[in-house]
């Protein structure tokens, strides 16, 4: 069997019906939604299984139902893989240390609830804290046009996230996204605010943050036994207490995730696995490593899905 990197999708990738097969056909990933809608305080099957996009779309929702259905999975299938790493986008980063056993399911939704809901109550918070993807530019030209904003504005702002090798995510200020937005024109590149109303990985999160890391320190935090790839440093991290200050940070740090995927590329992964609905990760691994000829990606999205050989 090839070598793995098992990699867990981030907001964004819900779906209707995510995660119902799975429940209906192994008890333990129905516990999994129970466990989710007590952390929660929301009835997550109801919203997810039989509701309205609007509500799948709420953050404070989806993350802990997102969660639950990549845990699941990963619970399903573990025997069948060899996994050599694990990384998750953002949200996934908290279902790959579940996977690694850094944290326990009940720690990993108890953390994801409470994130959720910070980060709901950040961006109803009345600040003009913002994100817009930057699209078909190096990611050098990206760098530049966030130090412009940040110089002619005085905002914050940064490159949010690192999705692949010409799809970029700025975060921070109103004022100084828009001046990011106006800008690519002029450099040839495609700019779009997208629908969140705040400023998510970015210093504009730190109250939000400190919260989470308050509940965090409470937890108890366990030597991995799968290599973790971290978000925030694109570096895999085995010292319990670094971990647990590396995701001290999480929330308001870039996610390097193109970083992680070429570095475990030139460690020896080949085989990449997106345990999760959609295939949003499936595709970005396929571009960040476009052209290597050895490289393989395979989503498995529910127990009737395609799976690795």
């Amino acid at each position: 069997m090839t070598r793995q990197s098992i990699v867990f999708p981030g907001q964004g990738s819900q779906e209707k019906g995510m995660g119902r097969e799975l429940a209906e056909t192994w008890a333990d990933a129905m516990d999994l939604w129970k466990e989710a809608e007590k952390s929660s305080g929301a009835p997550l099957r109801e919203i997810y299984w039989d509701g309205e996009d609007k509500d799948m779309a709420e953050t404070r929702y989806l993350q802990p139902a997102l969660t639950v259905v990549n845990v699941s999975l990963w619970g399903y299938f573990k025997g069948r893989l060899d996994a050599a790493a694990v990384a998750g986008h953002s949200l996934g980063e908290y279902s790959a240390l579940c996977a690694a056993g850094v944290l326990s399911a009940r720690d990993i939704l108890k953390l994801v609830s409470l994130r959720g809901r910070l980060m709901s109550e950040a961006a109803a918070g009345g600040g003009d804290g913002r994100m817009a993807a930057v699209l078909k530019a190096p990611q050098e030209t990206v760098e530049q046009l966030v130090r412009d904003a940040a110089e002619a504005t005085g905002k914050t702002i940064l490159v949010a996230n690192y999705n692949t090798p010409a799809q970029f995510v700025v975060s921070g200020n109103g004022p100084a996204v828009d001046h990011v937005c106006a800008a690519a024109k002029g450099v040839k590149a495609r700019a779009m605010a997208l629908p969140v109303s705040g400023a998510f990985h970015s210093p504009l999160m730190n109250e939000a943050a400190a919260e989470l890391s308050g509940v965090m320190k409470k937890m108890e935090w366990k030597t991995p036994t799968i290599p973790v790839w971290f978000n925030a440093t694109a570096a895999t991290e085995a010292d319990p207490a670094a971990i647990a200050g590396i995701m001290d940070r999480q929330m308001t740090s870039s996610v390097f995730w193109t970083q992680i995927v070429t570095k475990q590329y030139e460690e020896g992964i080949r085989f990449f696995v997106e345990l999760g609905p959609k295939g949003v990760l499936t595709k970005m691994v396929s571009q960040i490593l476009k052209g290597r000829e050895d490289v393989e990606v395979e989503n498995v999205s529910g127990v009737q899905g395609s799976f690795p050989a």
